[in-house]
């Protein structure tokens, strides 16, 4: 069963866990549910066409009850789409990081 359906082709939990470690990052629970949540937002919705306010709000949605944006942007200070979809192999969605700007969203 592949737990990694968006991902590469053979992308592990091992990947994840190396890719957290790259970015510094202490995984925990929360941080895999983020990671499934975000597989499962790709699993239903057309990779090529993903809009990432839409998936800010999904992401919204399923982690309010935690705090929401507040919430998932004190596990990923790189950006929950940003650091989230590296850690779960996702290539970002179109336009969600402007590094002109320097910005993570």
């Amino acid at each position: 069963m592949n737990h990694f359906p968006n991902a590469p082709q053979g992308w592990t939990p091992s990947d994840t866990e190396k890719m957290a470690e790259s970015q510094q990052l202490a995984l925990q629970a929360d941080h895999w549910d983020i990671v499934n949540a975000l597989q499962g937002y790709f699993k239903t919705h057309d990779k090529t066409e993903v809009n990432r306010r839409e998936l800010t709000d999904a992401l919204e949605e399923k982690f309010h009850n935690r705090g929401g944006m507040k919430y998932l942007y004190k596990l990923l200070p790189q950006g929950p789409i940003s650091q989230g979809c590296a850690l779960a192999g996702i290539n970002n969605p179109a336009g969600n990081v402007d590094l002109s700007f320097g910005s993570v969203v």
